[in-house]
């Protein structure tokens, strides 16, 4: 599985990421100078207050798009919380993404299992959502069913073992979060450790 961590300043991080330990997971309003060569998703920023808008948005991944061959997965707009109202927002967005030659990410929100999932027209399942739902039975179930249609499946803001344990039992081929973000050089061993876990077999559902 693989981790997404946010840029950090922490020469043991920056060379993880070049070993292809870590990942990199970038949007408009990190403004930081992502190195080359890197896997790397593109987030939109809707989760807090970094998403500029649609065009700027747009305009952001196009001028990356010649790095698209690496990134994992371009989200579509979403609307926290709000399953609905993303598949509404989401829809004009996602055969644009594709396009440009990235992976498309439809993020799940609460409610999306009471909808019709426009699965053939998205190549990412990226779980989102409040804790609860995300963690829930509801989100599990997609997720099954994204792996069982060949979906990637992320999962977002995971920033502790157990979370990562949970992401990995229930089939997530990668997630992200800032646990990097405070404390990198405390924290970069106990989360590959997690990996090295996990790559022996010995990871178990928290």
């Amino acid at each position: 599985m693989i981790y997404l961590a946010n840029p950090c300043s922490a020469a043991a991080v920056k060379e993880a990421m070049a070993a292809g330990q870590l990942g990199f997971i970038d949007t408009p309003a990190q403004r930081n100078i992502r190195p080359a060569g890197l896997i790397w998703c593109a987030d939109n920023g809707c989760f807090g207050e970094g998403y500029p808008g649609d065009a700027k948005w747009f305009e952001w991944l196009e001028k990356h798009a010649h790095e698209a061959g690496n990134c994992l997965f371009a989200t579509a707009p979403d609307i926290v919380g709000d399953a609905a109202g993303t598949l509404a927002r989401s829809a004009p967005f996602l055969p644009r993404i594709r396009a440009l030659g990235y992976p498309a990410a439809l993020v799940a929100q609460d409610g999306l299992e009471a909808l019709q999932v426009p699965w053939d027209t998205f190549d990412v399942l990226f779980i989102g959502g409040s804790t609860e739902w995300k963690l829930g039975a509801a989100a599990r179930a997609l997720t099954a069913e994204a792996k069982a249609r060949g979906k990637w499946v992320h999962m977002g803001r995971v920033n502790s073992g157990k979370r990562y344990r949970y992401a990995h039992s229930i089939g997530c081929d990668s997630v992200d979060g800032t646990y990097l973000t405070f404390g990198p050089n405390k924290n970069l061993p106990k989360l590959l450790a997690w990996k090295e876990l996990e790559q022996q077999g010995a990871l178990f559902p928290a």
